[in-house]
C-alpha cells in the first residue's frame, strides 16, 4: 500500500540568513486496520483501540500456552485479542494455514477443527459465542 506525504511551506518557514525550508508540521503516521479472511478464519490486524472497547476485549478471560503443536475443534465461534505470541493455524482438510500475532483479533467459525503450532507463546483474551 502506498501512502504519500505532502509538507506545506510558506515564506515563515525559512531559516533567517539561510535558503533552507522545513516543514510547518511534521506528517502524521497511523496505523491502518486491516481485515482479511482465509480459509474461513477472520484476521484483523491492528483493530483500532475503539472496537476493542466496543467489544468489551479487556474483560473476555485470557488463555495462554508455550510454544507448542496441538489439534483444537471449535464446538462455538470463537473471537480472540493476541496480546502476545505467533501462531499458524493449519484448518483440517487444507495444506495452507492462517497465520496471526500479538495485535491481532482473530475469529474462528463454529465446528471447524484445525491444528494449531504456536511458534512464540500466546498470551490472548478470548470470547466464545
Amino acid at each position: 500500500m502506498a501512502s504519500a506525504v505532502a509538507f506545506a511551506f510558506s515564506s515563515s518557514s525559512l531559516l533567517p540568513n539561510s535558503s533552507l525550508r522545513y516543514p510547518l508540521a511534521a506528517p502524521k503516521i497511523r496505523s491502518e486496520s486491516m481485515a482479511t479472511e482465509k480459509l474461513g478464519i477472520k484476521v484483523e490486524t491492528n483493530p483500532p483501540e475503539s472496537k476493542l472497547s466496543q467489544l468489551g476485549v479487556r474483560q473476555w478471560p485470557k488463555w495462554g500456552c508455550p510454544p507448542s503443536k496441538f489439534p483444537w475443534t471449535y464446538s462455538s465461534k470463537e473471537t480472540c485479542y493476541l496480546l502476545e505470541g505467533k501462531v499458524k493455524v493449519y484448518p483440517d482438510g487444507s495444506n495452507d494455514y492462517v497465520e496471526f500475532g500479538a495485535g491481532d483479533l482473530v475469529e474462528f467459525p463454529k465446528g471447524m477443527s484445525c491444528t494449531w503450532e504456536v511458534s512464540a507463546a500466546v498470551d490472548k483474551h478470548y470470547k466464545f459465542d
